[in-house]
């Protein structure tokens, strides 16, 4: 029952599109991504995400529109929904999702698929 400086684990952070588990709460893992450049199209059958903006701008891209996400406000993607994330600049985003999703959802893909459960 310790607190996390958020701003601390980021700065431990060096790969980008690699999400670190800082927390864990009734089957739900809160995760810190930097990402930068396109992530891969894909959805997850049978879970929601929540990505909550912390530093710099990005979108997240579905089929028919595309929402853009700065610091402090958040998105939910529903299960099943096609999507991906984009931004120009790195970005740093807090992430709430159970701890058997793989941030690639129904895809494999050889650089962008993270292992789970990894910690910072």
């Amino acid at each position: 029952m310790d607190k996390i400086r958020i701003a601390d684990k980021f700065a431990q952070i060096t790969e980008q599109w690699r999400p670190k588990v800082v927390a864990e709460l009734n089957g739900q893992e809160v995760k810190l991504v930097k990402f930068q450049g396109q992530f891969v199209w894909h959805h997850h059958e049978d879970e929601d995400e929540l990505f909550l903006g912390v530093h710099g701008w990005f979108r997240v891209e579905f089929l028919d529109r595309v929402v853009e996400i700065g610091p402090g406000e958040m998105i939910v993607i529903p299960r099943g929904v096609e999507h991906r994330t984009a931004a120009d600049a790195e970005v740093e985003v807090m992430i709430f999702e159970p701890a058997s999703v793989r941030n690639t959802g129904n895809v494999l893909h050889p650089t962008l698929t993270a292992p789970l459960g990894e910690r910072v």
